[in-house]
C-alpha cells in the first residue's frame, strides 16, 4: 500500500467517523438524491432542471420528478428569468436551506465541545487542513 493510499484510507476513515458521530439527528424525511439536488442548487445558485439532471447523471424526466417532489415539500421554488420568460430556475426556500444544513452539517454544539478541549496550536491545524482540502476538492470537481 502506497503512502498515498494509505492517507486516503485514513482520510475516509475518519470522514466517516466525524460525520457517523457529529451528525445532526435527522429530522426530514428526505432522500440522499434529494439532499444532493438541494446541495447543487446551493453551491451553483439558480440552476434549472436540465442543469440538475446534467449535475446528477440522470435523466431529465428523473429530475424533473425529484424537483416536483422538493416543491412539494417546500424545499424549493421554481421562477422564470425574466430576460427568458420560457426558462425556468429552481431556487432553494428558507425550509430546503434549513434540511439542506441538518443533512449535511456537523452539529456546531458538538464540534465546540470537541473544539474547546483543543490547544490553539490544534483547532489552527485543523482549520488550515480542512481548507486546503476543501480548496483542493474543488478543483477537482466538474460542477
Amino acid at each position: 500500500m502506497t503512502m498515498n493510499s494509505q492517507l486516503i484510507t485514513s482520510l475516509n476513515q475518519s470522514y466517516a467517523s466525524l460525520y457517523y458521530y457529529l451528525h445532526y439527528p435527522h429530522q426530514d424525511s428526505i432522500t440522499h438524491q434529494a439532499v444532493r439536488m438541494l446541495q447543487h442548487i446551493d453551491m451553483q445558485g439558480d440552476v434549472t432542471i436540465g442543469k440538475l439532471a446534467e449535475l446528477l447523471s440522470i435523466s431529465h424526466n428523473t429530475a424533473s420528478e425529484h424537483v416536483k417532489r422538493l416543491l412539494h415539500n417546500g424545499y424549493v421554488v421554481k421562477e422564470r428569468y425574466s430576460s427568458d420568460e420560457r426558462k425556468v430556475f429552481v431556487r432553494l426556500t428558507e425550509k430546503g436551506r434549513a434540511a439542506l444544513y441538518m443533512n449535511t452539517r456537523l452539529d456546531e454544539s458538538k464540534l465546540s465541545d470537541i473544539l474547546e478541549r483543543l490547544s490553539v496550536e490544534q483547532r489552527e491545524i485543523i482549520g488550515e487542513a480542512f481548507h486546503l482540502l476543501a480548496e483542493e476538492a474543488k478543483k477537482c470537481s466538474s460542477y
